[in-house]
């Protein structure tokens, strides 16, 4: 029982400083409940507001990916460099460390193959095993446009109603199919449609010509996917044009782990990510971190 004689008297209510509370920096995401944001701040940095997602989770569908081959070779090593690591549940038990203590965005649908018509996915991870592997969000591929575009967001949807009753983000992938135009108009009714049903935050592609409006759209953050891989100077290029641009970061994979030197070209984006640091300056960056590891 505690002592109550020798408890000194309250005295520090500091009543000429009004209380106040940091703002939460994320775009659309100051209403949040606390634990939510505590993910996102996980997954993107309070100093910057930007992310530098490491992608993997290209195995889902398309099997061991050139670069993924061997990811206990080829991707623990990078983990030191980024924000966030997206991948599959069963990567992430597996190979990834449990020392990593980064955020984890956990792909959270699934099921065809690239065999297959991609967009006929369902969910492939509950709620429950999101919250037991500690992911900071959950990832739903949404197929706008697709043949399988209703049961596609509604797989969002569903993760978004369990989402917000745990606290976790769910991020809303906008997939882009080969009968579908790459363009702004489409980019921006994908990522509304995501945002407007629920999606905490939205990946999408990078346009040249108006990305702008579909950053300024769009009420949650936006990160772009990388994409096929683009030789080094022409992928720094495109993010600083797409955080330039008002996207909140990049999930970047092949132009990162195909690269001739993934730890030189992943610290490359993240300077360009949260620094601003121009595209050439970034590239010179890049070969000079090559150089010094050859």
């Amino acid at each position: 029982m505690a002592d109550t004689d020798s408890i000194p008297e309250t005295k520090e209510f500091f009543l000429d400083k009004p209380q106040s509370a940091t703002p939460f920096p994320l775009k659309g995401c100051q209403n949040l409940d606390w634990g939510m944001k505590n993910r996102l701040s996980r997954i993107f940095s309070p100093k910057s507001g930007r992310t530098v997602m490491l992608a993997v989770d290209h195995g889902y569908f398309m099997g061991p990916t050139s670069g993924l081959e061997r990811i206990d070779v080829t991707i623990n090593p990078l983990l030191d460099y980024a924000d966030t690591l997206m991948c599959t549940r069963g990567i992430l038990r597996s190979i990834t460390p449990a020392t990593f203590n980064k955020g984890v965005v956990l792909r959270a649908s699934g099921g065809p193959s690239i065999l297959k018509e991609l967009s006929d996915e369902h969910i492939a991870v509950s709620m429950e095993d999101a919250l037991r592997l500690n992911a900071a969000a959950v990832a739903v591929q949404v197929f706008v446009g697709g043949e399988f575009e209703t049961r596609s967001i509604h797989n969002m949807t569903q993760l978004v109603d369990a989402g917000n009753r745990y606290g976790m983000p769910v991020l809303g992938v906008t997939a882009v199919g080969k009968d579908l135009a790459r363009d702004a108009k489409y980019m921006r009714l994908a990522t509304r449609i995501c945002a407007e049903l629920g999606a905490t935050y939205v990946k999408t592609y990078f346009v040249s010509e108006g990305f702008e409006t579909v950053t300024a759209s769009c009420p949650v953050p936006i990160v772009i996917a990388g994409g096929k891989k683009l030789p080094e100077k022409e992928a720094l290029t495109m993010a600083f044009q797409a955080v330039d641009q008002g996207a909140a970061g990049v999930d970047m994979g092949r132009n990162i782990f195909q690269s001739e030197a993934p730890i030189a070209m992943i610290q490359a984006v993240a300077k360009v990510v949260h620094e601003n640091m121009p595209p050439k300056q970034a590239y010179e960056y890049y070969l000079t971190l090559k150089a010094g590891a050859s």
